[in-house]
């Protein structure tokens, strides 16, 4: 999957984290990076509750050296409560699970800058820890979560703000009500853009699209998903970044008017093989907006 992936012209190969019958986060990683030379390699997203961060930086600086320093890093704070009773494991609630998960982006992030630390916080307490440094000078952390706190943490630690704008967990500990109203996706923008303000480096914006459909009526397709997911509606699965459904050209046109409206500039697929083509459409449209810069929303 990787090498079809990097063939086809991806950035990033994503592994998912889940515990049940399929393959690990991080060792399936070591496979992809054996198996390519150029496409970048994230885990999308690991459950941070499930390591601990000093062992977790580690592993994460020893698949960087072993794929060339073509790691990325992606963390959430766990949702699937069904794994955590499976294994016996406190599923505490969203404030505390979000709370560990900053502990725990802060002592990674000086980890995998090289730093020795030292630290005393409410879920975490590390006394001189030093690990080993990736390949990379700066291996970038996404964090995926939802709510204003651990938004705006993540606003001022990470690299890249996942955002999934997904409700309550439904009852297979899996699938979620959708909040994907564009009018409220615009108020998480804002929220998060203000508090990345005063960084050093700029805040990229991520989206995973939850399904890609090629079709020649996006309208009907559209009503199929807001009659199956709780919480969506016709209007809504047309605009959200996190739907491509249409032809490649109509995907390409709309991935390119949700960057456009809300800064989101990193998309993550589930289908590679369907989703190819609006690669080199998105492409030559930002060619072609850099020769003609279009005027700002």
């Amino acid at each position: 999957m990787a090498r079809a992936a990097e063939e086809a012209g991806f950035d990033v190969f994503h592994t998912g984290d889940h515990l049940g019958p399929e393959p690990s986060a991080l060792a399936s990683l070591l496979g992809a990076a054996a198996g390519t030379t150029r496409i970048r390699l994230c885990p999308l997203v690991l459950n941070n509750d499930l390591r601990h961060p000093a062992v977790l930086a580690q592993e994460l600086a020893t698949i960087d050296h072993l794929s060339g320093g073509r790691l990325e890093v992606g963390l959430g704070a766990g949702h699937s409560f069904t794994e955590y009773a499976a294994i016996g494991l406190r599923f505490d609630p969203p404030a505390v699970r979000k709370a560990r998960l900053a502990e725990a982006v802060e002592i990674l992030r000086r980890l995998l800058d090289g730093e020795r630390v030292t630290y005393a916080g409410a879920h975490y307490r590390l006394e001189d820890v030093a690990t080993l440094a990736p390949a990379q000078t700066h291996l970038p952390i996404l964090v995926g979560v939802n709510g204003r706190p651990a938004l705006a943490h993540a606003a001022r630690h990470a690299d890249t703000v996942g955002i999934t704008m997904l409700g309550r967990t439904l009852s297979d500990g899996q699938r979620h009500e959708a909040r994907w109203e564009p009018d409220r996706l615009d108020a998480t923008i804002s929220w998060i853009r203000g508090q990345a303000a005063g960084r050093h480096s700029p805040l990229e914006l991520h989206a995973l699209v939850q399904a890609v459909v090629i079709t020649d009526d996006r309208g009907a397709v559209a009503a199929d998903f807001a009659g199956r997911i709780a919480g969506l509606d016709i209007d809504d699965a047309l605009a959200t970044p996190f739907l491509a459904l249409g032809t490649h050209d109509e995907i390409a046109e709309h991935l390119w008017s949700c960057r456009q409206r809300w800064g989101i500039s990193y998309y993550s697929v589930r289908d590679v093989e369907a989703f190819a083509p609006v690669i080199e459409l998105l492409r030559a449209r930002e060619a072609a907006a850099v020769l003609r810069p279009e005027p700002p929303p």
